[in-house]
């Protein structure tokens, strides 16, 4: 760790220049990093600890929000260090481009967006941002931590993120891992995490996660893709004479062989439904499940309900979220009602 810690700050030191996150969000609780920059040169796509979280040809890093309530209510997006704004875009509108078509965004992939130029040949870009959200204008000087605008879903996007390119002399570069490991790395694309470009605070945030559980949460029936993406499967509150009683959970980051398991337990402690994926048959950038039963005729108990929603990958857990569901007594129940 002191190693680790000295060769990043010698290597910032060296560079005379570091990154923030460019996002006010919480990292592993209210947004997550769906892609890093793919560093493989060929047709492949491998990040810096080659993981396959990043695609073929992928230059930036996705900083990605739950879901299209959460981009509804604002994120702001911020600038990763002081600079001048080199150039802007506003004016697309917030649509997701599996429903408009790439034809609709070409040459404008990046949607709205800020480059900013900064000393020494450096520059960073934001893309995808919320229509009408920009805040500033070519020409401004702009600290670090200043207010850009908001994550949106404009330019070539299926989901709300701000995508994050850092330049330097005009070449994108890696702010995770500017240089390879050593030879003899297990993986030819690793790169040495002692070069990377983040500030302290944001290096801590951002430490490696091999998957995570971007959204999990209680619901009263079955559950899609949609209802997670646009926030809705959360208007409906689970009650005690709710139809279904149902835990859902969705990831990112997945490898093939993942397997996901989904449990809900009962407030007396009793395992009340369970689910185990199949192991996936291929990479997937996210996936969703779903468990849990209907009502009969009496209502649910009332207590704390608790539904775990886990990834596993080669027989050890590697992401996981829990969430509680405090069920209130149902009007006029005694305490036999049972499930």
């Amino acid at each position: 760790m002191v190693l680790a810690a000295a060769l990043t700050l010698t290597a910032t030191s060296a560079l005379a220049f570091d990154v923030a996150l460019p996002i006010d969000c919480t990292v592993g609780t209210d947004c997550a990093v769906q892609h890093y920059v793919d560093r493989d040169p060929g047709e492949g796509g491998a990040d810096y600890m080659c993981g396959h979280q990043t695609y073929d040809g992928h230059d930036g890093i996705d900083f990605r929000i739950p879901d299209l309530r959460a981009m509804a209510e604002g994120v702001t997006v911020l600038a990763a260090a002081d600079g001048v704004v080199r150039a802007i875009r506003d004016g697309m509108e917030d649509r997701n481009v599996a429903e408009t078509g790439v034809e609709a965004v070409a040459n404008r992939e990046c949607g709205n967006g800020v480059m900013i130029d900064h000393d020494g040949g450096w520059a960073t870009q934001y893309c995808h941002m919320k229509m009408g959200s920009i805040r500033v204008k070519p020409g401004d000087p702009v600290s670090r931590g200043a207010q850009l605008g908001a994550v949106g879903l404009s330019g070539m996007t299926e989901f709300p993120h701000v995508h994050f390119t850092v330049y330097r002399d005009g070449h994108e570069i890696d702010p995770f891992a500017m240089e390879p490991r050593p030879a003899g790395a297990a993986c030819r694309f690793a790169g040495d995490e002692g070069t990377a470009i983040w500030t302290p605070i944001a290096e801590k945030a951002l430490v490696y996660r091999p998957a995570f559980v971007l959204n999990a949460g209680f619901a009263t029936g079955p559950v899609e893709m949609d209802d997670i993406e646009t926030g809705a499967v959360g208007d409906v509150r689970v009650t005690p004479d709710s139809p279904a009683l149902v835990f859902y959970g969705r990831a990112i980051g997945l490898e093939a062989g993942d397997v996901q398991r989904l449990v809900i337990t009962a407030p007396d402690g009793s395992v009340f439904a369970s689910q185990e994926i199949e192991p996936l048959d291929r990479t997937k950038a996210q996936y969703m499940a779903f468990t849990g039963r209907k009502r009969r005729d009496t209502p649910w108990p009332a207590g704390t309900w608790q539904g775990r929603y886990a990834v596993i990958r080669d027989g050890a857990e590697v992401a996981f979220r829990e969430v509680a569901l405090v069920m209130p007594k149902a009007a006029g129940a005694g305490p036999a009602a049972a499930r």
